[in-house]
């Protein structure tokens, strides 16, 4: 099946009433044709839908399709060989993000109000801040993954994806048995750090500058990064062993690449890079000691042009959202302003394990602040 516009890749033929939802397809939708943006399942369509999109369901929310990805969602352009680029809807002729590209477009494109996605080292946030909408990865295991092909199931997670803060706070009130929103009377009860602006462009690192001086409460912060790439890369080949040396010759070139480094990764590298993630988690908690919430740019630059490609841009453009994948905690993308060539910067706003309602109400209390501007 073949993406008509890049951005749907199977619709249902007359879509229930309710706020229209796109699903990322990635995610199991029983009678509707899910590929996981791969050719090995062109054809595949699931008996059961995945639990986070039940849920979804069952509050109100309609599946008006589900949309295009990078193939098994481990890339971060939406690129997809099989099914056409997902466009960018505010940002022609550049990338819309990865993996979860179909989503951020539809959401830009007037498509759909609400998105479910998957993110396991920025797949929602990367094409949120591409396409300048907001997209949000809760804390780990917090929303049900079931029903999800993996990529790297400790690093995996599902969430919300949509043009406000909240809209995203809406459905994950649907997605989470008794989560319940957070009340922030003003930016100044909240302690932020800020890090990670000297490495973005100019007017990148200027637009969250500003976003981050609305909080009366603030300093920089010297924040870490982890060196877990040995423990992600061997959880992706745990995934596709078998699967990739029974269909390799229907992946794309660009997967097959990385599936093979994936297969490459040793024992004690994995082994290795699991206690790393676990010191890096004990420094972070450290680091934010006397602090609510961290500030970082959400990427280091704009929607970086199409054709590059993923193993050219990844470590780019992952570089400020894997490393709240390997610590499991909450980070929203939030859109503050034209930067470079006029398109979107987005800052992201990070905070502790289990803090997901106050990062929310952060930052639509921000977000308010931006908009009055």
């Amino acid at each position: 099946m073949a993406a008509t516009d890049g951005i749907f890749l199977a619709r249902p033929d007359e879509p229930a009433p309710g706020i229209p939802l796109a699903v990322k397809d990635l995610l199991d939708t029983a009678g509707l044709t899910t590929t996981y943006g791969s050719a090995v399942f062109a054809d595949h369509v699931p008996a059961r839908t995945a639990r986070a999109v039940l849920r979804l369901e069952t509050a109100g929310y309609a599946n008006v399709g589900k949309t295009n990805l990078h193939e098994f969602a481990y890339g971060i352009t939406s690129e997809n060989p099989h099914y056409g680029t997902v466009p960018n809807p505010v940002a022609p002729g550049r990338i819309a993000g990865g993996s979860s590209g179909g989503n951020a477009a539809a959401l830009a494109a007037g498509l759909a109000d609400a998105a479910l996605g998957t993110d396991s080292g920025g797949s929602i946030r990367i094409p949120s801040a591409c396409c300048g909408v907001v997209g949000f990865k809760p804390t780990f295991d917090l929303v049900p993954t079931d029903g999800c092909f993996p990529l790297a199931p400790s690093f995996d997670h599902v969430g919300p994806m949509a043009r406000t803060v909240d809209e995203c706070v809406a459905q994950l009130e649907a997605l989470v048995d008794g989560f319940e929103r957070a009340v922030l009377g003003s930016l100044e009860e909240v302690a932020v750090g800020v890090a990670w602006l000297d490495g973005a462009e100019p007017l990148v690192a200027a637009r969250v500058r500003e976003a981050s001086d609305r909080f009366p409460r603030r300093r920089d912060v010297d924040w870490p990064r982890p060196q877990i790439d040995a423990l992600f890369m061997r959880e992706v080949a745990d995934v596709h062993r078998e699967l990739y040396a029974e269909n390799s010759e229907l992946y794309g070139e660009e997967l097959a690449t990385k599936i093979e480094r994936c297969l490459a990764v040793s024992d004690a590298e994995a082994s290795l890079a699991a206690q790393a993630r676990e010191e890096y988690r004990e420094q972070c908690t450290e680091r934010l000691e006397g602090l609510d919430l961290l500030i970082t740019p959400t990427l280091v630059c704009v929607a970086p042009p199409t054709g590059i490609g993923d193993l050219a841009l990844r470590g780019t453009l992952i570089r400020h959202t894997l490393p709240f994948n390997a610590l499991g905690w909450p980070a929203l993308a939030l859109p503050c302003g034209p930067a470079e060539d006029r398109l979107p910067a987005s800052l992201q706003l990070v905070g502790r394990p289990g803090a997901d309602a106050l990062v929310l109400a952060a930052g639509e209390r921000l977000a308010e602040a931006l908009s009055s501007a």
